[in-house]
């Protein structure tokens, strides 16, 4: 089953962000806090949303973390799919592709136009999944990012 998150789920989606972390080599870049994913998800003005995929027992196996983004191009808003990690011992199970189509059914609901999400070249069973479900590979595209030092020295703080 898949639905919204709530609360209660906090843990269990800290715990899964530390086990993506792990499983992409960079453990030491998760540093989210339980109190921190509380108040982005459920503040006063929250900016990030989260689903979560339940096993029949109820336990939370896997979730989406998403936010809206802006075309241009298109004049509309879309999904960015920040996170998606399903527990390695219930994958195969539908968990992944239930949570993208949840996605997928809120961009149509509500008139975005895109659903993106980064993928690491090196994680092929995921691209081959991604792919199995009708996704594209922006290939001439490359991500770029500032964080740490570079962030502060650019935005004047050093």
């Amino acid at each position: 089953m898949i639905r919204s998150a709530e609360v209660d789920d906090v843990p269990a989606i800290r715990a899964m962000i530390r086990e993506l972390a792990e499983y992409e080599k960079v453990p030491h870049e998760a540093r989210a806090t339980e109190e921190q994913l509380r108040e982005a998800l459920f503040g006063a003005r929250p900016a990030v949303f989260a689903h979560v995929a339940e096993a029949e027992d109820g336990e939370v196996v896997g979730f989406a973390m998403w936010f809206l983004s802006f075309s241009t191009w298109r004049g509309v808003h879309g999904i960015y799919l920040e996170d998606l990690y399903v527990r390695p011992g219930v994958r195969g199970g539908g968990h992944g592709k239930a949570l993208l189509r949840e996605l997928a059914r809120t961009c149509v609901e509500r008139g975005y136009e895109r659903l993106e999400w980064s993928v690491l070249d090196w994680n092929l069973s995921a691209i081959d999944f991604y792919r199995s479900v009708g996704a594209v590979s922006m290939d001439e595209w490359t991500v770029n990012r500032l964080t740490d030092d570079a962030l502060r020295k650019l935005g004047g703080a050093e």
